[in-house]
């Protein structure tokens, strides 16, 4: 055994011998002892792995640094849209401030309320999406969650659901370092759309297990932001069944350090999976997204889009594999990751990547990092738009492609509208 792989499993075990698992029945006291014995065998990350040399990790394991919660200007994200909403303040769910759970055509219920049951649906996806997402690449903070995380919902969907559900995070004290487990089941022929906003907790822990059956669909849109000095951690597991739809899109603007990780297995035939996101950033702000998509059926689609604007010394990551498996002939696989730096101090680091097993596939990927393009800027400036007005303008068409990826209009413009309000408030 090397060194470094001791040093991490040694803090692992310091870390599980400091705490104690939440409560619960049978089948998710089992769940959370594997977790708890597969982190101690893997350890906890350092920047000497892989896929954490570009953050660091040691802010979301440190004893908490208190972040200052940021009294909102305008309406909560979302708000004007006819949604079911589930409020959680400082990673506790709050039913009193959320909407009746009960609908047609779904299920919800609370973590805790599930692991008392001896029998329950999300058994057989509880730890088990994210379990399989730690190979080829192993991901401890997922494993962590899944072992200490009590709070979070499960959501099973039978039929289309007319109305989005919005997962609505508050906080309402300094100081909280919370953890929530979300699990998701679309059954065949469903439709489900989740929308998530708020800043949750000083340090927040969120792992979402999707599971999306048969010619179903699932669309995701995710903000982040408002509390600066916030860090957070975010992995979606999913898997995907034949002629089914997955898309999730995450907006981030402020927050010292965040990290979004998307592990998608395509296993159906004839799938689409799309995963976008936009960045803005100022100052003192580092953004990861990491992505691994894998394909493992025939005539499926994945997308990855990804854009990031940053200033004044901010930093974004984006690291994505499209892996190809043996037989999984006619895929389509598409990445893009861009990076528009507004000074010299901020910095954009990439690692695309392709692992191709077929031989009847198109896959392509891309990154690119400049500067506002002076041509464009000088075109609308002599026309009598005044340069920093003219530079939001640029910096919104850029970031258009990946906002493009949301289906719905009017999710899309309230996203678009955050981001404008954003880009005004920090212009140059």
């Amino acid at each position: 055994m090397s060194a470094l792989k001791q040093q991490k499993q040694e803090a692992a075990a310091a870390l599980v011998a400091a705490s104690d698992l939440p409560a619960g029945g049978a089948w998710i006291a089992e769940a959370r002892k594997d977790a708890l014995a597969r982190l101690k065998q893997m350890g906890l990350p350092s920047r000497r792995d892989e896929y954490w040399k570009f953050t660091r990790p040691d802010s979301l394991l440190a004893p908490l640094e208190e972040a200052q919660v940021f009294k909102a200007k305008e309406p909560p994200v979302f708000s004007e849209i006819d949604r079911l909403k589930l409020v959680f303040v400082d990673g506790v769910l709050d039913l009193d401030q959320s909407d009746d759970l009960s609908a047609e055509n779904l299920e919800i219920e609370t973590l805790q309320a599930a692991g008392d049951k001896d029998i329950h649906w999300a058994k057989s996806l509880y730890g088990v999406l994210e379990t399989r997402g730690q190979t080829p690449v192993e991901r401890p903070l997922a494993t962590l969650n899944t072992a200490l995380a009590g709070e979070g919902v499960l959501i099973r969907a039978t039929g289309p659901i007319a109305r989005p559900i919005c997962l609505t995070y508050r906080r309402g004290e300094t100081g909280v370092d919370a953890m929530v487990h979300h699990v998701i089941r679309v059954e065949k022929d469903a439709s489900l759309t989740l929308l998530e906003h708020g800043p949750a907790a000083d340090r927040f822990s969120q792992v979402m297990e999707i599971d999306v059956a048969d010619q179903a669909t699932f669309h995701h849109v995710r903000t982040q932001g408002r509390d600066h000095e916030r860090r957070g951690v975010a992995h979606l597991f999913a898997r995907t069944g034949t002629g089914s739809t997955l898309k999730s899109f995450t907006l981030t603007a402020n927050g010292r350090l965040t990290r979004n990780e998307y592990v998608v297995d395509i296993l159906g035939d004839e799938a689409h999976v799309t995963v976008s996101g936009a960045a803005v950033g100022d100052g003192d702000f580092h953004q990861d997204d990491t992505v691994f998509i894998t394909h493992d059926a025939v005539n499926c689609e994945s997308r990855q889009v990804f854009k990031k604007v940053l200033r004044n010394g901010a930093t974004g990551v984006f690291q994505g594999k499209i892996l190809v498996k043996a037989g999984a002939q006619k895929t389509d696989g598409y990445q893009i990751s861009q990076g528009l730096m507004l000074d010299d101090e901020s910095q954009f680091l990439a690692k695309p990547e392709l692992e191709i097993y077929a031989d009847d596939v198109a896959c392509s990927h891309g990154s690119t990092v400049g500067a506002i393009d002076e041509t464009a800027l000088f075109y609308l400036t002599s026309r009598g738009i005044p340069r920093a007005e003219a530079q939001d303008m640029l910096v919104l068409a850029f970031l258009a492609e990946a906002l493009e990826e949301i289906s719905d209009e009017t999710l899309r413009t309230e996203v678009f509208s955050r981001l404008e309000g954003w880009i005004e408030r920090h212009s140059a």
